[in-house]
């Protein structure tokens, strides 16, 4: 969405330490990593240069589903067969490769996991960018370890560059600002990489529908029961890959209590769709970290997140996050500060 952030590009961004439990990634440099299966995207580089950078054996705890053990053509088992890595070991590869940054694409579910890596960016005193929706940004206790040791993050459940979740956002808002009465809404996605393999497990799924749900809510006019709007995954279809399909359907009533009924089809590559403002999230992040300004990054998490701290409309979000990047947000941050303070103590 910025080809130029602060002066940064795409192409400076470098990734200096990986993390992986798959025994088909773990010891492969990173250029030859992103390649191997599940990975099945559409390849639009083919060329990618050695990095040098060989892929670690993570932290396995529960962000691995049980039922995916045997996820192979053959069959066979996928972990790797490495020793995982201690925290102390992630910790010193974090330090010892200058990371500036620490981002999370665990799996859906991975509670422990995510806090886990967390605390390691904690404690190796580098960012964290929190791209699934296992609230750490936008937990108070967490934030405000981050804040305490003024250490940037932004999260939490990165969002599409189109996707269901700001296209739903928008035409609820759209609804809103039309005065149209929203009576119920639901989204089902189906797709076929191992993001909605891993959602199968339903238990998986609290945080992922909860994130989902509340980013679409925060939109509405007056919030909906819960048994008038339902959003989540669907379905995992093998043969559709990496392609993600998103049915929206919304009710409403508008002037007379005349009905108006809406429904939509998207279908788009998830993982492009989502790596697009992924990019430009590191470098606000970056940004951030040269600024030498720590904690939650409540502008950029607002635009870029589905479960952001603070809720705006998307165009809000957009502008705070352009004041942002010009490096205005001081005194927004202040003013954010004071409302949530305000908040915390229940007035006005």
């Amino acid at each position: 969405m910025h080809w130029d952030i602060g002066g940064k590009k795409p192409g400076d961004i470098k990734v200096v330490a990986a993390f992986d439990i798959d025994r088909r990634k773990v010891g492969k440099d990173v250029s030859k990593a992103i390649f191997q299966p599940p990975n099945c995207t559409k390849i639009f580089c083919k060329q990618i240069p050695k990095t040098g950078v060989i892929v670690k054996m993570g932290k396995i705890l529960d962000s691995f589903a049980d039922h995916m053990n045997y996820y192979d053509e053959d069959h066979t088992f996928i972990l790797s067969y490495q020793k995982e890595s201690t925290q102390e070991e992630i910790i010193q590869e974090l330090k010892s490769s200058k990371a500036d940054m620490l981002i999370n694409f665990l799996p859906v579910g991975s509670e422990k996991a995510v806090k886990f890596y967390a605390e390691c960016a904690l404690k190796a005193k580098v960012g964290f960018l929190n791209c699934m929706p296992v609230f750490i940004a936008s937990n108070p206790i967490w934030a405000q370890k981050f804040k305490r040791d003024n250490i940037a993050i932004i999260g939490d459940d990165i969002k599409s560059q189109i996707g269901a979740t700001i296209v739903h956002r928008v035409l609820t808002n759209l609804f809103k600002n039309r005065g149209v009465k929203l009576m119920r809404t639901y989204q089902l996605n189906t797709g076929g990489n191992t993001d909605f393999l891993n959602m199968l497990d339903r238990r998986r799924l609290i945080s992922k529908k909860q994130s989902k749900t509340e980013a679409v809510q925060s939109q509405t006019a007056i919030r909906l029961k819960n048994e008038n709007i339902h959003i989540g995954p669907s379905d995992w279809v093998p043969w559709q890959k990496d392609n993600k399909v998103c049915f929206i359907r919304m009710e409403g009533k508008i002037f007379g209590d005349i009905p108006v009924n809406l429904e939509l089809r998207l279908s788009v590559e998830d993982s492009p769709n989502s790596a697009g403002v992924v990019i430009d999230a590191i470098r606000c992040l970056k940004l951030a970290i040269e600024r030498n300004q720590g904690g939650v990054l409540y502008e950029p998490s607002s635009y870029f997140m589905k479960h952001p701290p603070i809720q705006y409309t998307d165009d809000e979000a957009y502008q705070l996050t352009e004041q942002f990047i010009k490096g205005f947000s001081e005194l927004r941050i202040a003013l954010i500060d004071k409302l949530i303070e305000q908040n915390e103590q229940g007035t006005d």
